[in-house]
């Protein structure tokens, strides 16, 4: 058969058989608000289809009544001075349960109480920078002084609490959210606990702030071991000298407030263990089902969106697919009503954009305040 007698025989469609989508032009002359651009994006190509698309299953996912949207957030999204976004996403409910790397959390603390992140300065080197005390994330220094400062807040407000009272994360978190709300000060763990949001750091001592509810135990048992004559070396690394915490408490807490809700959504930045950690309730639930004998309802998330650059061919958690999930019962299947939108960008670009104009769709922008 010639090459010519072959094409004769291809059906050129123009894709209307197949109900294809046309794309359309972005003109940005036409796109004068958040919300606009998004939906312009959409109907473009590569990243920017995938934004547009994720703000309308992000949109879809918070308007739906009867979901509860968990967030999970890794990477140095507050070192980053993404924080606010976060409050805003808290404070106008978009989200109902934060699950969170605890170093975004330790410096989500230095906004909290005032304190401020600095330009890395290119002239200075990392050596220069240890002497001074500047801890360098990428191109944004946290200065080893706020963490000071961070540690005698979560000291003094944590002394209140009975140290024979064993501790978890969620517990943690609302108490020094309840101190950081009666500030004024805007925050994270603040505006979690004015609104009855949940905050849960599972990987705790992987963080300033669990490193500080650490020393404060071996403070207490450094006095006690003085006061008895014994060896102030040995006695701090003792078991005694440990706090009292169960991250059991967390799990169990985190499964009761999933396993209540009609349907669940996933609204996450980066991976890693806040990802992983929210993803897997749904595999507790089997697994109680299974080896207990325990009738229970397994909950599955049924919306989805993720900002992360991480690619999926490594086979990390980070990157794998909502597709994947599936297969270990995490989510609901497309076909069966899931809906998932991942987007492989910079979370620092994406997200604002993405928050702002589903914020604009609800309505829950406000007017800006009259320039004086």
């Amino acid at each position: 058969m010639s090459q010519d007698t072959a094409r004769t025989r291809r059906e050129l469609e123009d894709g209307a058989a197949d109900t294809l989508v046309a794309l359309q032009p972005l003109d940005p002359f036409r796109t004068d608000s958040a919300s606009a651009m998004l939906e312009a994006m959409s109907r473009t190509s590569f990243s920017g289809r995938r934004l547009g698309e994720a703000a309308d299953i992000l949109f879809e996912m918070v308007s739906d009544p009867d979901c509860a949207v968990v967030a999970t957030f890794a990477g140095a999204m507050t070192v980053a001075k993404m924080g606010t976004v976060i409050l805003r996403m808290i404070e106008t409910g978009m989200v109902q349960c934060v699950i969170s790397t605890g170093a975004l959390m330790s410096h989500g603390l230095s906004e909290g109480i005032g304190l401020s992140h600095f330009k890395a300065d290119p002239r200075l080197s990392d050596e220069a920078m240890f002497e001074k005390g500047y801890n360098r994330v990428y191109d944004t220094l946290e200065l080893e002084q706020n963490l000071n400062e961070v540690e005698r807040f979560v000291q003094a407000t944590l002394g209140a609490i009975d140290p024979a009272t064993t501790l978890s994360s969620e517990l943690v978190c609302r108490t020094l959210g309840k101190a950081l709300a009666a500030t004024g000060v805007p925050s994270i763990l603040g505006a979690a606990h004015q609104h009855g949001v949940p905050v849960f750091i599972p990987a705790f001592t992987d963080c300033e702030l669990g490193l500080d509810v650490a020393t404060s135990a071996m403070r207490r048992r450094l006095a006690a071991a003085g006061a008895a004559g014994g060896s102030p070396a040995e006695a701090i690394f003792e078991a005694a000298a440990a706090p009292a915490f169960n991250p059991f408490l967390d799990l169990l807490s985190y499964a009761r407030f999933c396993g209540g809700k009609k349907r669940l959504g996933i609204f996450t930045i980066g991976g890693g263990v806040p990802r992983n950690w929210a993803q897997q309730v749904a595999c507790f639930y089997d697994l109680i089902g299974y080896r207990l004998g325990v009738e229970v309802a397994e909950p599955r998330f049924q919306y989805g969106i993720r900002i992360c650059p991480e690619p999926v061919h490594w086979g990390g958690l980070s990157g794998c697919t909502y597709a994947e999930g599936v297969s270990w019962g995490k989510f609901v299947s497309e076909r069966e009503g899931g809906r998932f939108a991942e987007v492989y960008a910079d979370a620092t670009v994406a997200w604002p954009l993405l928050v702002r104009g589903v914020l604009e769709r609800m309505g829950k922008v406000p007017a800006r305040a009259a320039t004086p």
